[in-house]
């Protein structure tokens, strides 16, 4: 093994060294158990999922009203708006 070769080995071996007393010191220090961290977890992706299709149902609306306005004024509307309404769905 060249010199350059057992260089490389030595930084590598210390980044990983270094990686695992990191996360050792970051579980030892943790402000949280594992099943408090689990559990607020759940609580952001229920909201966040709740948020979501929040916004999805907003967005529909919005679009299926902006067809419905468009319909009243021109009538090649009707042609696109099946198309329309099966993407949304």
């Amino acid at each position: 093994m060249s010199e350059q070769e057992n260089q490389v080995a030595k930084a590598a071996a210390l980044i990983a060294g270094g990686a695992v007393i990191g996360a050792g010191l970051g579980l030892l220090f943790a402000p949280q158990t594992g099943v408090e961290t689990r559990r607020s977890i759940s609580r952001y992706a229920r909201k966040a999922q709740v948020q979501t299709s929040r916004w999805g149902k907003a967005i529909k609306s919005g679009v299926e009203g902006a067809l419905d306005r468009k319909a009243g004024k021109e009538k090649g509307c009707e042609q696109e708006r099946p198309q329309l309404t099966a993407v949304l769905n």
